[in-house]
Formats: C-alpha cells, sequence, structure tokens
C-alpha cells in the first residue's frame, strides 16, 4: 500500500509538469495565432503555471461543482455519517473527510480532494435508499481507501487539467479559423508552427484520456482489497456492487471528465456494451471486481 502512496504521488508531479508542458504550448500557439511575437511565450507560461496552481488547490470544489454536488447534513443523512465515524477507526485516518451529496437516481459515489486532510467523499441519494447498512458501508470503505492511497489526488488533477486542455482546444480552433480568415496571406509564414499547434491540440485530449483510464482500473482493485480490510466483510462490497452494476439509471451530471472518478461507471448504456469494455473503458469489468473480492475470502 505504501508503495502505491508513493507512486500515487510520482504520478501526481509527473501529470502535473506534463500539464504545464502542454498548456504552455497549446496557449503559445493561440498567441502566435494572433500575432503576438515574444510576448507569446511569457503569456503561455504565465498562464499554464496560474492554471496548474488553481487546479491543483481548486480541483476538488470544481469537481463537486461540475457533479452539482452539496454537504450532507447529520439530520438527513445520519446513516451514511455514523457508518463514516465507524470506518475511520479501522482505515487508521486521522481526518474526517466531508461528506456530499448529490440529487441523483443512480446509486453511485465517488473521493475526491488534494490530500486525506482535504478530501470529500460524495454519494448519490439512490445510493442512500438503495443500499442497505453492509453494502453502504462497503462503497464508503471503498472511498477511503482512495483517500487513505492518494488515489483522489490522481484522479482529480488528471480531471480537472484533462479538462482545461479540452477546453483550450476548442479555444484554439476557433482562433485558428478566426485568424486565418481575418489575416488571409499574411499569416502563411506561420504555417508550420500551426501545424505543430495543431498537432498538439488533437493529441493533448487523446493523451489526457489515456492518462485517466491508466489510473483508474488497477485503483478500483487496489481500492476494492483495502476496503475489505477495513470492513471484514467482503459480501457487503459484493453486493453493492452487483446492485451498482443491475441498476439503469443514467446518471444526471455524469461527464467524461469525472466518470473514472465514481465506484461504477456512471454511463450505463456503454458499460452494458461488453464490447466497449476494453482500452477505452475508464472502469474493469463488474464482474472481475466480483470474482477478486470472492478470491479474498
Amino acid at each position: 500500500m505504501y508503495e502505491d502512496i508513493k507512486k500515487n504521488k510520482i504520478k501526481s508531479g509527473f501529470i502535473v509538469a506534463c500539464f504545464i508542458l502542454v498548456i504552455t504550448l497549446i496557449v503559445y500557439y493561440i498567441c502566435m495565432a494572433f500575432n503576438l511575437g515574444t510576448l507569446s511565450i511569457i503569456i503561455a507560461l504565465s498562464i499554464s503555471i496560474i492554471t496548474a496552481w488553481a487546479s491543483y488547490y481548486n480541483s476538488d470544489k470544481i469537481v463537486l461543482k461540475l457533479n452539482g454536488a452539496k454537504p450532507a447534513t447529520h439530520e438527513e443523512n445520519q446513516k451514511i455519517v455514523n457508518i463514516l465515524d465507524a470506518l475511520l477507526l479501522s482505515s487508521g485516518l486521522n481526518t474526517k473527510p466531508a461528506l456530499y451529496v448529490i440529487e441523483d437516481s443512480q446509486p453511485n459515489a465517488f473521493a475526491t480532494g488534494r490530500n486525506p486532510e482535504h478530501s470529500v467523499i460524495c454519494v448519490t441519494t439512490a445510493l442512500l435508499e438503495k443500499l442497505d447498512y453492509y453494502e453502504l458501508e462497503g462503497v464508503i470503505a471503498h472511498e477511503l481507501s482512495h483517500i487513505k492511497n492518494y488515489d483522489i489526488l490522481l484522479s482529480c488533477v488528471v480531471s480537472v487539467m484533462v479538462g482545461f486542455v479540452v477546453m483550450l482546444s476548442d479555444i484554439f480552433t476557433r482562433s485558428f479559423f478566426f485568424s486565418r480568415g481575418r489575416k488571409g496571406r499574411d499569416n502563411d509564414g506561420n504555417g508550420i508552427l500551426m501545424i505543430i499547434g495543431l498537432l498538439f491540440l488533437v493529441l493533448a485530449p487523446i493523451f489526457g484520456k489515456l492518462m485517466q483510464l491508466a489510473i483508474s482500473r488497477r485503483r478500483e482493485y487496489l481500492a476494492d482489497a483495502t476496503a475489505i480490510q477495513f470492513t471484514r466483510n467482503p459480501d457487503g462490497l459484493i453486493s453493492a456492487l452487483q446492485k451498482l452494476e443491475a441498476d439503469s439509471n443514467e446518471l444526471k451530471y455524469a461527464n467524461t471528465a469525472t466518470a473514472h472518478m465514481y465506484i461504477s461507471n456512471p454511463f450505463k448504456k456503454n458499460a452494458n456494451n461488453k464490447r466497449r469494455i476494453n482500452l477505452f473503458s475508464t472502469h474493469p469489468d463488474t464482474a472481475s471486481r466480483i470474482e477478486a473480492l470472492k478470491n479474498l475470502k
């Protein structure tokens, strides 16, 4: 476990560095499209560093906002508050994560934050309604595992940064064609630079997607196994995963930037198409996860 925590921290640093590089290149070519000259690299570096800093310290708030999450209350969500309090002892975490709730008909959950001291567990109202005590315990233990293993930092940073790269790609595409139409032949001297910039913009979202896939699958198996160490009850998590898989409701706030953070794939139509559970799936097959849990008994 400690080796995985160390690897997650190293990966997070690597991803932030890659993000700064990619954003610098993208913004640089956007500036070049507007013929800003030597100011381009200064603007590009400034924007990339500022966005990386803002993403790191505010990624959890951004993710919660994207998913329409609201703080849980002890009065309305007493059962899950009690479950979390009990699991804190077995997890060894010193800081209690904040609890958030999403009003939605699909049972699901995720954890986010930059470290255990600034962590959040978010569940949907359907999860609270459709799962019994031990199933909820298994799900919360799974999310606590992500927090303890520092998966939350990795997945949260990737979510925000990949989303920002996609947004910049769209801005560049629009500015590039606007600049071409306005400048005409005067911009032909930057043709090679524009081609290189366009290549980076095409590859950036693909690279971001591959990073999401790389961090998602193995961490789900590890979180499942760690959750069993916390609860000593594989049946609770197994039953919860079976219910989550069988539920056909679509998550209202599902989006590609945060889909990999959930315990179960929020895109049910894609998840139920077995042909798509391959390289381009953010989650491991539920049946495989259940089989792995049964082997832990």
